[in-house]
């Protein structure tokens, strides 16, 4: 079964305390629900840098991406509907559905 990486682009920060916490049992349940679909879950990412061609490294990201899921999904529509039901799109955010390519083996 292939592989798909849920990429999260922006979103909105919550409001309160309150609000976060709703959020995050609605993003605990969507989760959930994937069971064993879930193979890498809630990757956050943070302290992100930039590496240019020339060697400079700036702070900040070139993208909005703020974290990533991986799951197995049948094909990329069935990874597209997980993704459509993920409560992350509530908070105004965005996000990117790829398939991950096996690289071949060196051993």
């Amino acid at each position: 079964m292939p592989a798909y990486m849920i990429t999260y682009l922006g979103g909105n920060h919550p409001s309160n305390p309150e609000e976060g916490k709703r959020h995050f049992a609605k993003y605990q349940a969507w989760l959930q629900d994937l069971g064993e679909a879930a193979i890498s879950p809630a990757n956050p990412l943070k302290n992100t840098r930039v590496v240019k061609p020339d060697g400079s490294v700036s702070d900040g990201s070139a993208t909005s991406m703020s974290g990533f899921t991986i799951i197995k999904a049948d094909s990329l529509a069935a990874a597209i509907e997980i993704a459509r039901a993920c409560p992350f799109l509530e908070i105004g955010g965005s996000l990117e559905v790829s398939e991950i390519l096996e690289m071949p083996s060196n051993k």
